[in-house]
């Protein structure tokens, strides 16, 4: 039940990486809290496979801490593909 809080934590941190990353406009709302939610969950039960239990707290680091360190990279990359991919078909359809 504790990975609800894992998907929690993570979201949030999705949110701020949007709101904080650049280039907002180019990609949904929705789209950092979704990959940091599941960088979140994923962590979270990579650690459980390995007995980690609820009672430490490099769990809970962990499952806040890579959701940032995922997300933040991930969304700068896809912000300045879509911006490349829009320039591309800006001259493509020779829109100035």
């Amino acid at each position: 039940m504790q990975i609800l809080l894992a998907f929690l934590f993570a979201a949030a941190a999705g949110a701020l990486v949007h709101f904080t990353v650049p280039g907002r406009e180019t990609r949904g709302v929705a789209l950092t809290p979704i990959v940091a939610a599941f960088v979140g969950g994923l962590v979270w039960m990579i650690f459980t496979w390995f007995g980690v239990g609820i009672d430490s707290p490099w769990i809970w680091i962990a499952s806040i801490a890579v959701p940032f360190a995922v997300a933040y990279p991930a969304v700068a990359v896809l912000t300045r593909v879509r911006h490349a991919h829009d320039a591309r078909e800006r001259t493509r359809l020779r829109i100035a």
